[in-house]
């Protein structure tokens, strides 16, 4: 993933924990700013903004848990370090 796309991934998540600034490693479901709801529009959104298909293999907290993990997620999902 690069700069401007993990920037997309960051201003994403800022917009829906109305403005609270996370870090890149921080767990977005044990700090309380994912919950099921948000969890499927960060799915969708991923799906949209990265033009990468999410089968039902893939609807694990552990790809959305962080920014850091959204990121490798897609990576593999492209195809790019370990297999999805």
């Amino acid at each position: 993933m690069n700069d401007t796309e993990r920037e997309a991934v960051r201003g994403f998540i800022f917009q829906h924990t109305k403005g609270v600034a996370v870090r890149d490693d921080e767990d977005l479901l044990a700090a309380g700013h994912v919950n099921s709801l948000f969890a499927v529009q960060v799915v969708m959104w991923i799906e949209r903004t990265f033009g990468t298909p999410i089968e039902g293999a893939d609807l694990d907290f552990a790809n959305i848990r962080s920014l850091t993990a959204i990121e490798a997620f897609v990576d593999r999902k492209r195809g790019i370090g370990q297999p999805a």
